[in-house]
C-alpha cells in the first residue's frame, strides 16, 4: 500500500469517525456526559480493520486518539473523562482486529478477503465486539479513577452496552461494505463496471422481487415509527420485530444489516426525544442499556436467520454439485464397465447378480441374469469335461477369500463351440456388514489355443530334432562297441576319439534343444496356477538326485530342507524351476567335493521366499545379474558343459508368477539364489475331490 493511498484512507476514515463521534456526543443526557449511542464504536473497528496492512497504521492511532479526545473535550467532558474516553477507544477497536484477525482470519477486515456468511461468523463478530467493548470499559473507567475521578460503575456498565451495540451493528455494516468494494474492484476494476454490473441484476431481477424489497422497506421504516411514535396507545415495538423476521428470511443479508442500522436509529431519535416505550424509564443509565439491547436483539435475530438462510441455500447448492459430479462419475464409471473387454459382475450375499456388464453377458453366452446362482444355468465345466456341480463355490469370494485365475471352460447354448475363461473374485464389504463378490471374466480361448499349438509344436520339434540327435548316439554306440574288439591300432584309437567327441556333440544338441524347448515354454506357455506343496516338490528333486548321482557313482549331495509353505503357481513350471536351480547347485560343485545344499523358505506377506544356498565354486564377481541373460555361460572354459539358458528359464517362470529372483555369494562358501512364488490363500487350497475352485454364478 502505497503512502498517497494510506494516507487518503486515514483522512477518509478520520472524517467518518469525527462525524460519528461528534454525533454520538450530541445524545448526551441530563449532564451526566454518557452518550446514549455510540457509532464511533463501529467505524473504529472498520478503519482499524481497512488499515491494518497499513504500513503508517501507528499514525491511524495517532489520529483516532486525537480526534476522541478534542470531540468528549469540546463537549463538555473534563479532561480525565476525555483522556480516559480516547484511551478506551483505541483499546477497544485494536483488540477488535486482534480478536478478529485470531478468530476469523479469512473475513475481510481480518486478514482475508471473505465475506460474513455463516452464524458462526455472526457469533465469532459479537463475542469480538463483546470482549473489545469489556476492554474498552476496563480501561475508560480504570483510567478516570487514576487521574481522580472514581471509579463509575454505571459509566462502565452504559460504555458496554453501548459500544456493543455500536460495534456490532455499524462494524457489521462496514465489514459487509468493505468486502462488497474488494471483491467488485477485482471483478471490475472500477466505479462504472460496478454500476454496470448493478444495472444488468437489476434488469435480470423479476419486478415482484424489487417490489418485494421496496414494499417491505416501506413497510419496515413505517411499522417501527408508528410503534415509538405511539407506543403510549399502541405497544407495537417488540410485536414489529416480525418485520425483522421476514426481512430475514426473504430478502439478502445486505438489506438485513440496513434494516438493523435503520431500526436502531428509529429507535435511538425516538428516545432522544422522549417518545418510544423506553422513554418511560426514568433512570438513563437504564434507558440507555434497553435501548443498546433492544437494537442488539433486532440485529442478532435478523443477522441469524438471515445467515442461517445463506449458510442453508450454500450448503444445498454444494450438495446439488456434488450430486452432479457423483452422476457424472456414475455414468463415466458405467461407460468404463460397459466398453470393457471383459466381464465384469457383482453378486450380493444371497447369490443374486446385482450388476453386469454386456461382455459378461456375451462371454457367458447371454446366460447371465439377476437372481441367478445355479452354476448349471451357466454350463460350468472343468477343463477335462467333467461339470462344476458345486453350488457353493462362488461363496468362498464372499466369505473374503480370494480367487485368482480360476480356468473354466463354458459350453451352453449361447456358446456351443466352448469358451475358456479365468475367473478372479474378490470379496467386497456393504456398509451394512454383509459381503458381495466381485467377479471379473476374461477370456483365454485364444491364449489356450496358443499354448496347445506350443505344446504341439513342441512335441513336433521333440520327435524331429531329437529323433536325429538319437540316431547319432545310437550309432555311435554302435561303432564304439564295434571297434572294442578291434586290435589297437593308431588309427583305431583315432576313429575311437573321434567318436567320443561326436557323442559330446550329440549331448551338447540334445540338452540344447531341450533347453530351448523349456525356455519357449516357460515364455509363451500360459500358465496355470494351483496349489502346490513345496515339501513334496523339493524332496522328490533331492530323491532323484540322489539316485541319479549314486546310478553314475558320483558323490550323493547332501540336502538339508527346511518346512515350506505352499505356494499358488503351475506345478510343472515350479517343478522345472527347482530342478534346474537343485540341478545347477550339483553341477557346479568343485571336483573331489561332495555337493551339499540348504532348501529353505519362509512366508513373507503375500508372497514365500524360497533360498537355494549351495557349497559350490560360486559366481564371479560382477556377473550376479549377468547370469540370467540368455545363453550366458559364467564358466567358459572350465570344464562345466551347458547351454546358458537354465538360469533364463528359471527367471521367466519366476517373472510369470509376480516374483523376483536374485543370486548372490553363500558366506559358507557357494552360491545363494532366492526367489519369490505367491503364497498359497484359503482360497487356493488343495482342494477337495469332486469340487473345483471356480466362482460360478
Amino acid at each position: 500500500m502505497s503512502y498517497r493511498i494510506s494516507l487518503a484512507r486515514t483522512v477518509a476514515f478520520a472524517m467518518a469517525y469525527l462525524v460519528s463521534a461528534w454525533a454520538g456526543r450530541l445524545t448526551v443526557v441530563d449532564g451526566t456526559n454518557l452518550s446514549m449511542v455510540w457509532p464511533a464504536a463501529g467505524v473504529a473497528v472498520i478503519w482499524f480493520c481497512a488499515q491494518r496492512r497499513s504500513p503508517w497504521f501507528w499514525v491511524d492511532g495517532v489520529v483516532l486518539i486525537t480526534i476522541s479526545y478534542f470531540v468528549n473535550a469540546l463537549t463538555g467532558a473534563t479532561h480525565a473523562t476525555s483522556l480516559a474516553s480516547a484511551a478506551a477507544n483505541f483499546a477497544q477497536a485494536l483488540v477488535f482486529v486482534v480478536l478478529l484477525r485470531r478468530w476469523r482470519p479469512s473475513l475481510w477486515g481480518a486478514g482475508g478477503d471473505g465475506p460474513i456468511g455463516s452464524p458462526r461468523d455472526l457469533w465469532i463478530l459479537l463475542a469480538a465486539s463483546c470482549a473489545s467493548t469489556a476492554c474498552g470499559a476496563f480501561v475508560g473507567p480504570t483510567t478516570r479513577w487514576l487521574l481522580g475521578e472514581g471509579y463509575p460503575w454505571v459509566a462502565a456498565a452504559v460504555w458496554l452496552a453501548r459500544n456493543t451495540a455500536g460495534t456490532l451493528i455499524v462494524g457489521m455494516a462496514g465489514l459487509c461494505i468493505g468486502q462488497a468494494v474488494s471483491t467488485y474492484r477485482a471483478r471490475h476494476g472500477s466505479p462504472a463496471g460496478w454500476a454496470r454490473q448493478w444495472i444488468a441484476m437489476l434488469r435480470v431481477t423479476p419486478r415482484w422481487r424489487i417490489a418485494e424489497y421496496a414494499g417491505l422497506a416501506v413497510c419496515t421504516t413505517s411499522l417501527y415509527m408508528v410503534g415509538f411514535r405511539y407506543a403510549d396507545r399502541l405497544p407495537l415495538s417488540f410485536a414489529v420485530l416480525g418485520l425483522t423476521v421476514w426481512v430475514a428470511t426473504r430478502l439478502a443479508t445486505p438489506f438485513v444489516v440496513a434494516h438493523s442500522l435503520l431500526v436502531a436509529t428509529i429507535a435511538a431519535l425516538f428516545t432522544l426525544n422522549g417518545q418510544g416505550p423506553f422513554a418511560v424509564v426514568g433512570d438513563l443509565a437504564l434507558r440507555t442499556v434497553i435501548l443498546q439491547a433492544f437494537a442488539a436483539m433486532v440485529a442478532v435475530v435478523g443477522l441469524a436467520l438471515a445467515l442461517g438462510r445463506d449458510e442453508r441455500d450454500r450448503l444445498m447448492a454444494e450438495l446439488a454439485a456434488q450430486r452432479e459430479q457423483a452422476s457424472r462419475h456414475a455414468a463415466l464409471m458405467t461407460a468404463i464397465v460397459d466398453s470393457m473387454a471383459d466381464g465384469l459382475a457383482v453378486i450380493d450375499s444371497t447369490g443374486g447378480v446385482v450388476l453386469r456388464n454386456p461382455a459378461s453377458v456375451r462371454l457367458l453366452g447371454d446366460r447371465i441374469g439377476a437372481g441367478e446362482s445355479d452354476p448349471a444355468a451357466y454350463g460350468f465345466f472343468r477343463a477335462d469335461g467333467s461339470r462344476y456341480l458345486d453350488e457353493e463355490a462362488f461363496l468362498k469370494a464372499l466369505a473374503d477369500e480370494e480367487v485368482r485365475d480360476a480356468e473354466i471352460l463354458v459350453r451352453n447354448p449361447g456358446v456351443p463351440e466352448g469358451r475358456f475363461v479365468r475367473v478372479t473374485a474378490t470379496a467386497l464389504p456393504n456398509p451394512d456388514g454383509t459381503r458381495s463378490a466381485v467377479v471379473l471374466y476374461h477370456d483365454v480361448t485364444a491364449e489356450r489355443r496358443h499354448r496347445d499349438e506350443l505344446t504341439n509344436f513342441a512335441g513336433v520339434v521333440a520327435h524331429d530334432l531329437l529323433n536325429p540327435v538319437a540316431s547319432v548316439d545310437g550309432w555311435t554306440d554302435a561303432a564304439l562297441e564295434a571297434l572294442a574288439t578291434v586290435p589297437a591300432h593308431p588309427g583305431v584309437d583315432q576313429a575311437r576319439g573321434d567318436l567320443a567327441r561326436l557323442a559330446r556333440a550329440s549331448d551338447r544338441m540334445r540338452s540344447l534343444i531341450e533347453d530351448l524347448l523349456a525356455y519357449t515354454t516357460a515364455r509363451n506357455a500360459v500358465a496355470a496356477p494351483a496349489y502346490v506343496d513345496l515339501t513334496a516338490v523339493v524332496a522328490d528333486i533331492a530323491n532323484a538326485r540322489t539316485d541319479a548321482a549314486a546310478a553314475a557313482g558320483r558323490p550323493e549331495p547332501r540336502f538339508t530342507v527346511g518346512a515350506f509353505p505352499p505356494v499358488h503357481a503351475d506345478p510343472v513350471l515350479v517343478r522345472q524351476l527347482l530342478d534346474n536351480l537343485i540341478g545347477n547347485a550339483i553341477k557346479y560343485t568343485a571336483p573331489g567335493v561332495t555337493p551339499a545344499l540348504t532348501v529353505t523358505a519362509a512366508r513373507e506377506g503375500d508372497m514365500v521366499r524360497v533360498c537355494v544356498a549351495d557349497n559350490g565354486i560360486g559366481i564371479p564377481e560382477g556377473q550376479h545379474d549377468a547370469i540370467f541373460a540368455n545363453f550366458h555361460r559364467a564358466h567358459l572354459g572350465s570344464g562345466y558343459l551347458g547351454t546358458g539358458l537354465g538360469l533364463a528359464i528359471c527367471q521367466r517362470i519366476v517373472e510369470r508368477h509376480g516374483g523376483t529372483i536374485a543370486a548372490s555369494d553363500n558366506p559358507g562358501g557357494g552360491s545363494r539364489f532366492v526367489f519369490t512364488l505367491p503364497a498359497a490363500t484359503p482360497m487356493t487350497a488343495k482342494p477337495r475331490a469332486g469340487s473345483g475352485a471356480v466362482v460360478a454364478l
